[in-house]
């Protein structure tokens, strides 16, 4: 997957839907103060800046793969302990934080059971782990929906990430639970993103994160013309509002 990417073109894409879903995950776990929190697969920061602004940057730290994500979180938050790695092999000791949060990751680890087994372990007994993940599995349900159904309309049975690992109901349960988690619970989280143009909702897409930037990586200029075309005969030229809902899974160690 294009995640190696610069910091904004990710911002771009996909921080203007999981800035606000950081929110909504935060105020649906209650975050204390005091609390030590990590960010696995932090990307360029949306989650790790607001456990900063409700912890403080020396309680939160951040993992990535991603070295320029893992740039940006260092020069965008100082004092944060932000460092390269996966989520497979956390760099940290047992037992060391009280909340441990994969935002938007699990669909793309190269071994989900293992990131959440290495999830739990970081976690002190009784402390919260929680994943969450676009709800792709339900046709219309993601944000990223009006692109893929487009894709789908001018390439009917293309590659859409409703096969993704987390994206189904029930499903990060399952691996929460696999891991050993207890008190495993599901919420669904929703956010809404009003687009104030066509263009200003399309350009991301060319950027190449994610699934949806191979995508359109992959196209020739006639394919890619073909495709914006539909995408704008279903939107409109804006403004318009995107609604999208992710799965988010709660456990406690």
């Amino acid at each position: 997957m294009a995640f190696d990417v610069a910091a904004d073109a990710y911002d771009r894409f996909m921080g203007r839907y999981s800035a606000p879903l950081a929110d909504q995950l935060l105020d649906a776990l209650g975050v204390q103060p005091g609390e030590r929190a990590l960010d696995v697969g932090c990307g360029p920061g949306a989650l790790t800046a607001r456990l900063v602004d409700l912890l403080g940057a020396d309680l939160v730290a951040a993992v990535d793969p991603s070295p320029p994500f893992v740039d940006a979180v260092r020069a965008r938050l100082p004092g944060v302990d932000a460092r390269s790695a996966s989520a497979e092999e956390l760099p940290f000791d047992d037992d060391v934080f009280d909340l441990v949060l994969a935002q938007l990751v699990v669909p793309f680890l190269r071994a989900p059971d293992t990131g959440l087994h290495e999830m739990a372990r970081v976690t002190r007994p009784g402390g919260v782990v929680a994943a969450t993940a676009w709800n792709h599995a339900e046709q219309g349900s993601s944000p990223l929906s009006p692109f893929w159904a487009a894709v789908n309309d001018v390439d009917q049975g293309a590659y859409d990430e409703s096969s993704l690992v987390g994206v189904g109901d029930g499903e990060l349960v399952r691996i929460l639970r696999s891991a050993g988690l207890d008190d495993v619970r599901q919420l669904r989280l929703t956010v809404t993103v009003t687009h104030p143009t066509f263009e200003e909702w399309w350009e991301p897409y060319t950027l190449g994160v994610g699934p949806a930037g191979d995508h359109v990586t992959g196209l020739s200029a006639e394919q890619r013309s073909r495709l914006e075309r539909r995408a704008r005969e279903r939107l409109g030229d804006g403004p318009f509002d995107v609604t999208g809902t992710a799965w988010c899974a709660v456990g406690r160690a």
